[in-house]
């Protein structure tokens, strides 16, 4: 068998490796999504191999993958994987979300080794079972926060973070998918933005007026010297680049701070739920249409932002027809 060049993710396996490659050219998962299943997996293999070799688990970080034998790939069980899954929730977190993120990688893995590649014959994580997730209301600002947060930006790069956070709370971008927009993305005729989203899933979002305005006015300013490679990034850093998830990570916590709001229950991801639920709650769009705005896959991943506040459910209980029966 011919082997390519590691590129990325070279320090594991090469059957790990040739997977993460499957699922980000053949499957065009994001680049984000791969290095969770890296992480992922490689956390794995590190496991096994300790296991098979009695070295202490408590220490993966220093075990090194490689003398990695794929056979041992074939020897594992459902039992093992539910061993594994212990090892996750004592040593590293019991959080649901981040285990059921393990058991999804572990899935996808053995399947790609039983069904695409022929590896194995059986797949000891079909019946993996994922840990049960607690349905939780997305963290938002209201309508009266987006707008102070929006009011509080200033200093020397004011118009192009004012152009960040409107997109934001206007488009319900993804961190990534704001980050990566090009300039040749705009059509400023139509008024649209393409956006590529997970999976490298293209949609087209409508700009309103103030996001019109925003990024003109930021274009005025927009540094001219930019790196050739980052030419056609629409948002540019003080070091004449592509601005980064980080920078904008960081510009988010700065503006909660000086719009008086707590910084440390916030994040751009928590401005893309402001975006849909101000869309759904305060300008009534429907649901079918928040959808293709998100760029969800599922409906009932927007779904989310269907949440029912406890106003709408006193009001609820007060227009109770019931409530107005006289039982005298």
């Amino acid at each position: 068998m011919l082997k390519s060049p590691k590129a990325k993710y070279d320090d594991v396996p090469d059957i790990l490796h040739n997977y993460l490659n499957y699922m980000l050219v053949i499957k065009g998962r994001s680049e984000n999504t791969v290095k969770e299943y890296y992480y992922d997996l490689r956390t794995f293999f590190k496991y096994i191999h300790a296991i098979s070799n009695d070295l202490d688990i408590l220490n993966l970080d220093k075990i090194e993958l490689d003398n990695f034998d794929d056979n041992l790939l074939k020897q594992v069980e459902l039992n093992d994987l539910y061993e594994f899954m212990t090892y996750i929730n004592n040593f590293k977190s019991s959080n649901d979300s981040y285990k059921a993120r393990k058991v999804a990688s572990l899935r996808s893995f053995y399947n790609y080794l039983s069904t695409k590649i022929g590896f194995m014959e059986n797949n000891p994580a079909i019946n993996l079972d994922t840990p049960k997730l607690k349905k939780r209301v997305p963290k938002f600002l209201t309508l009266e926060e987006s707008i102070r947060l929006l009011k509080s930006i200033d200093g020397k790069f004011r118009e192009r973070d004012i152009a960040i956070f409107v997109l934001f709370l206007n488009c319900g971008l993804r961190l990534s998918e704001l980050v990566g927009i090009n300039i040749s993305n705009i059509n400023f005729e139509k008024r649209t933005l393409r956006i590529i989203g997970k999976g490298n899933k293209e949609r087209i979002v409508f700009l309103n007026n103030i996001c019109i305005e925003a990024i003109n006015s930021y274009l005025v300013v927009r540094p001219t010297d930019v790196e050739y490679s980052d030419k056609d990034a629409l948002f540019i850093s003080s070091k004449n680049r592509r601005i980064s998830n980080r920078m904008v990570e960081i510009l988010a916590k700065k503006y909660f701070k000086v719009a008086d709001i707590d910084a440390t229950r916030y994040s751009p991801h928590k401005l893309r739920h402001t975006a849909a639920t101000i869309m759904y709650k305060e300008g009534n769009v429907d649901i079918k249409t928040l959808q293709e705005i998100l760029g969800h896959v599922s409906i009932s991943t927007t779904q989310i932002y269907t949440h029912i506040n406890s106003q709408d459910m006193k009001d609820a209980a007060d227009n109770n027809p019931f409530n107005s029966v006289s039982l005298e």
